[in-house]
């Protein structure tokens, strides 16, 4: 079989979840999948793929459905000979959709987590899910990340042609017995610190701020316990200006986005994921891996994959003062923070392989080709 040319669609150029499920899985395929990315806008993850040889190109908008640019992504269409569309996320795919059925180009949406979810009024997340259920219409197979996200979109809208893919990740990079940098001494922490890491975007999804004063509510109880936050986003100045505020600088280090994220997770001894929402987080199979104990909020795909004193903590929505309880259950019971290291670190080495995923998507293109 020829191989088959994909036009894979992603939201920012930037490194979050869903960039880094893409470049995983890209990186995942033989050579019978052809692949070009577009994104709509520049950033680390563009850099990345451009510098493995894959062809990129950026057509900037902030927008979804922006019809402003439907003439640059048909022109890239034609001359790059797509035979699929597949589209990360609702932001990517809303402005893609259009154009696949006009040009009756298959299309693939992938869900890394709705649009719409519980912290919104009832008439946007009302909107939200019209305007996903529109999307997941118009697309020729749906990939949903979880089960939970799965039942998400049939119980909320009706969901049908879709199929979980669970999200996976490259264990060879994301291994606990690799040799790494020393970033506890390059930020300063001491050797004997208690680290809780928030590594991610520093977005309203992130619920950032939730990690800031969970971290000071608990460094007050215990002083060992300290905070390390990594990243960037909208609320990234609202973030750093209240540990300013608030005297925090020697009890939270900040850093802007690296790409080293092994060597990050290895300096810290919690993972925090407080988010709002999510399909199934890439960081945190990333932290899984790596070894790492876990305070988690139970979105979707977190539920699935993280059972309460069993292989992490289970934390509630926008409480500081609960998550800086599980923090100190770390601190204070080895014992615990040990076996539910053991026993994360088993499951995504069961479960969660980067290779298993691209594979399966390989099997949906060629698919697809062959009922064109």
């Amino acid at each position: 079989m020829q191989s088959i040319t994909v036009l894979e669609v992603i939201r920012q150029g930037q490194i979050g979840g869903g960039e880094s499920h893409l470049l995983d899985l890209v990186s995942g395929f033989d050579s019978t999948v052809n692949t070009i990315v577009l994104a709509f806008t520049p950033g680390q993850m563009i850099d990345a793929l451009r510098a493995q040889g894959v062809k990129c190109y950026v057509i900037e908008t902030s927008h979804p459905f922006d019809f402003r640019i439907i003439k640059q992504i048909r022109e890239l269409i034609k001359k790059e000979e797509i035979q699929i569309i597949h589209a990360h996320g609702s932001r990517a795919a809303s402005n893609v959709a259009l154009i696949a059925k006009m040009m009756r180009i298959p299309l693939i949406y992938t869900v890394h987590g709705w649009s719409f979810h519980q912290d919104q009024s009832p008439m946007i997340s009302y909107l939200r899910a019209r305007s996903e259920k529109i999307i997941c219409a118009m697309s020729n197979q749906v990939i949903c990340v979880s089960e939970s996200n799965q039942q998400t979109g049939i119980q909320t809208f009706g969901l049908k042609k879709s199929v979980v893919i669970e999200n996976g990740i490259n264990l060879s990079r994301f291994n606990p017995d690799n040799s790494f940098k020393n970033i506890r001494k390059e930020f300063g922490f001491n050797v004997d610190d208690f680290i809780v890491g928030f590594i991610g975007r520093i977005t309203l999804q992130k619920d950032p701020m939730n990690f800031i004063k969970s971290i000071a509510i608990a460094h007050k109880k215990e002083s060992g316990i300290k905070g390390f936050l990594v990243g960037e986003g909208d609320m990234k100045d609202e973030a750093i200006a209240y540990i300013r505020e608030n005297s925090l600088e020697d009890v939270i280090r900040t850093s802007n986005f690296r790409s080293d994220i092994p060597d990050l997770l290895n300096a810290i001894d919690v993972f925090c994921l407080p988010s709002l929402w999510e399909g199934l987080s890439i960081a945190l199979l990333e932290a899984m891996a790596m070894g790492k104990a876990l305070v988690v909020t139970p979105t979707d795909g977190t539920k699935e994959v993280i059972t309460d004193q069993v292989n992490g903590l289970v934390a509630q929505y926008n409480n500081p003062e609960n998550h800086a309880e599980l923090y100190i259950a770390y601190f204070k019971d080895s014992l615990l923070k040990e076996k539910c290291e053991k026993e994360a670190k088993a499951l995504v080495e069961k479960r969660f392989d980067s290779k298993w995923v691209s594979a399966k998507v390989t099997e949906i293109y060629k698919s697809l080709v062959l009922k064109q």
